[in-house]
């Protein structure tokens, strides 16, 4: 196993937003294998202001809350931490993540992937509601 950015040793590590985590409820993709598929071994992590930005979409009614349901129950699958980064929004907490540990980021989000490429950080998004690539900054 190559070592991350940061010279740690072990997975890569693919941090999904709740727009990821909404893709299987949205187009029946399961993304964990489809990522799998194309990075090979991973470790999947989310953050906790992820999850309640999916507990927040869930209790409306209509097709995002039903795909913010399964992303909740898609987010034990992941390994949720905690950012250290008050005062920030979801975004922001996703980006320092990534920064932080290295990781590449699962997000269908367009401004947030603008913003995660403009900070060099690898993003894996869902292309044709099919499949994932990767797009390298």
């Amino acid at each position: 196993m190559a070592p991350d950015r940061n010279g740690n040793p072990g997975r890569i590590k693919v941090i999904f937003d709740a727009n990821a985590l909404m893709i299987p409820g949205q187009f029946g993709v399961d993304i964990f294998s489809e990522i799998e598929g194309v990075l090979g071994s991973y470790e999947p992590l989310t953050l906790e202001d992820v999850l309640s930005e999916l507990k927040g979409i869930s209790t409306g009614k209509g097709r995002d809350s039903s795909a913010a349901r399964v992303g909740i129950m898609l987010s034990k699958r992941c390994r949720v931490v905690s950012g250290p980064y008050s005062g920030l929004t979801v975004d922001d907490r996703i980006i320092s993540y990534a920064e932080f540990c290295g990781g590449i980021v699962a997000t269908n989000d367009r401004g947030l992937k603008e913003r995660l490429l403009d900070k060099n950080i690898d993003v894996i998004t869902l292309r044709k509601q099919k499949t994932f690539e990767i797009i390298k900054a």
